[in-house]
């Protein structure tokens, strides 16, 4: 990528963080649509994972994303991988559990968990793209 032009490189880039609009906007939208089609706003509770989820990644992971993907002997690191992964699994546990209980319905289910999965990936593309030097958060 280094041979391209200074202005495809910028449109590139652009078009990632773009990409990641895109992705956030439609969690959220989807998010709203398990709600506001089925009359019930009992799946909405799953959003305080959702708002849980990166905040390990950005307390204690810090500008070194690195390590989230290798082996480590830090306990920080450590601590960071099982508080994202306790969220993540809250985030599918939660709309599970009131689907069990009879409070949502299949549809509200699909859309919430579809709306996690796409929340997810967002979240890994924009750990992805942080690793390059101009998206770093600190």
């Amino acid at each position: 990528m280094a041979d391209l032009p200074g202005y495809m490189r910028a449109c590139l880039h652009s078009g990632k963080l773009a990409f990641l609009a895109i992705l956030v906007s439609g969690g959220i939208v989807l998010q709203i649509l398990a709600c506001a089609l089925y009359d019930n706003w009992w799946p909405m509770l799953s959003l305080i994972m959702y708002v849980l989820l990166p905040m390990p990644l950005l307390f204690f992971a810090g500008s070194d994303s690195s390590a989230l993907f290798s082996e480590s002997d830090s306990g920080w690191v450590n601590a960071t991988k099982f508080l994202t992964g306790a969220s993540a699994v809250g985030s599918i546990a939660i709309p599970a559990i009131l689907k069990h209980a009879g409070v949502i319905g299949w549809g509200a289910l699909v859309l919430d968990l579809s709306s996690f999965f796409v929340i997810v990936l967002a979240i890994m593309c924009y750990i992805r793209t942080s690793d390059n030097e101009e998206y770093r958060i600190l």
